[in-house]
């Protein structure tokens, strides 16, 4: 059998056996290529890692409150203003709780807040100090603007922090999530005396949020893990709420068959522009790694930051076991480990068609937050070379009237869509010499195909997409109206 023949052949078989599952319902929900969920089969294409670019500088750590230790960044978006919420000191000074603001997310400032006294001073941007090895403590404060409607307006911002409690059987002081709640994400108090979670090691960034289509409150937090051959390793629990008091018994995330790593803070959050599906950017651990470079230089353990995904929330996803974020050329960057190339919590929409990133470079001399960005939707994407390629989905039920494309080309490169019946068939008026080729690059195309056919008449009944790309990425797709 010829060899095209064959890879068709090879095509209609996976698309027979997709035809068999029940239809992916997606509406008119966002779809990201960041794992192979959609994909019934593949020639000449695969999914790609896009990792971020590097831009300037956002915030130097150099302030004297501040210091090598600084660290654990919250990035939040509140009505036209973004607030950088992070550690400070922790080697020569109090850890503390500070605040960085930006209208753009590219100029940072550090507002004078005269809240808590340093040096005799209240001229800082000091939001809380900890009662350290007290109650609890600045170490890993990570706040949200809840976005539950029920929530009111004295508790709009809440947080967790890391907290101390005295164990009912044993009677020893433990670690515990405790709860803060502000009326402006500026003037924070103590939820209750009591933590809210006890299950956990919880000393790194552990990470909360409301999820509007789950509607109730997930929290991510760290704990060590025993792998199936013996290794222990920092790893991830989910535990969720309807109101934030009362928690589920914490339970392990599921990577699947994938190597359990190390995973030294989370990074999890629904990603802002479709909040069914899940982004994490763990920052990954290498602590065996003891010396670097051609001098041996001697590390603590070496780290990069990878990218997974979910759709539950339980189940994530490790398509891409390579690196999302490396240490690059800076040897400061290579060492200082429980630091360095540590993602912040939460990314910020900085343009129309960009979204930034932000990490932590150089830690353990003057800590850098550094600016990243990607296009919008743009983390992966389904790739064909030079030679050319196609994948088909799975069955899939839709609503709208359009299909809109988020891709990019090459001046050669070019994406063509077909549409097909539950079996495999293409549809009349959506065959891939009805569609108009599209190239160039472009965050929400629609698709046309000749004489402008509706796909309303297809909404709700199963249809596979059939894309043909050459030198091109497709980073997401979306039925509308």
């Amino acid at each position: 059998m010829p060899r095209p023949l064959f890879l068709a052949f090879l095509l209609a078989s996976a698309l027979s056996a997709a035809a068999a599952e029940p239809p992916v319902l997606i509406g008119s929900r966002l779809q990201l290529f960041v794992d192979a969920h959609l994909l019934a089969a593949q020639r000449g294409t695969q999914l790609r890692l896009h990792p971020p670019q590097p831009r300037e500088v956002a915030l130097a750590l150099d302030a004297p409150w501040e210091g090598p230790m600084s660290g654990y960044v919250t990035m939040l978006a509140d009505d036209g203003l973004f607030r950088m919420y992070y550690r400070g000191g922790g080697e020569t000074t109090e850890e503390v709780v500070c605040m960085a603001t930006s209208r753009d997310g590219v100029k940072w400032e550090r507002p004078n807040l005269g809240l808590v006294e340093f040096k005799k001073s209240k001229a800082n941007n000091i939001l809380l100090r900890g009662q350290r090895k007290a109650y609890w403590e600045a170490h890993n404060f990570t706040p949200f603007k809840d976005a539950n409607p029920a929530t009111p307006p004295e508790s709009r911002y809440k947080a967790m922090g890391l907290g101390r409690y005295t164990n009912s059987v044993s009677g020893d002081r433990e670690k515990a999530i405790v709860g803060l709640v502000s009326p402006d994400g500026v003037h924070w108090k103590l939820l209750r005396s009591e933590p809210i979670i006890t299950k956990g090691s919880f000393d790194s960034q552990n990470t909360v949020f409301w999820d509007t289509t789950r509607r109730e409150y997930v929290a991510y937090v760290r704990d060590g893990r025993t792998t199936p051959d013996g290794r222990r390793v920092r790893s991830v629990l989910r535990a969720t709420s309807k109101d934030f008091v009362n928690w589920t018994d914490p339970v392990w995330l599921d990577f699947g068959d994938s190597l359990l790593e190390q995973f030294y803070v989370n990074n999890i959050a629904p990603y802002p522009r479709e909040p069914s599906l899940y982004l994490g950017f763990p920052m990954r651990f290498v602590p065996e790694r003891k010396t670097v470079g051609a001098d041996a230089r001697k590390v603590d353990g070496v780290s990069d930051a990878v990218l997974i995904s979910s759709r539950d929330g339980l189940r994530f996803d490790r398509t891409f076991m390579e690196a999302f974020l490396r240490p690059g050329l800076s040897p400061q960057n290579w060492g200082n480990a429980h630091g360095n190339n540590t993602p912040a919590w939460g990314m910020l929409a900085t343009g129309t068609n960009e979204l930034s990133l932000y990490w932590t470079e150089n830690y353990g001399a003057t800590p850098l937050i550094r600016r990243g960005t990607v296009r919008v939707d743009g983390f992966a994407s389904v790739n064909a070379g030079f030679a050319g390629g196609e994948f088909a989905t799975k069955p899939l039920t839709f609503t709208g009237g359009k299909l809109v494309l988020n891709y990019s080309t090459s001046a050669i490169g070019s994406v063509r869509v077909e549409l097909q019946d539950a079996a495999g068939k293409p549809l009349d008026g959506f065959r891939l010499d009805d569609c108009v080729e599209i190239f160039g690059d472009e965050t929400a195309r629609a698709v046309a195909w000749q004489g402008n056919p509706s796909l309303a008449s297809l909404a709700g009944k199963p249809v596979h997409l059939r894309v043909v790309m050459k030198d091109a990425d497709l980073f997401s797709f979306r039925f509308a109206d």
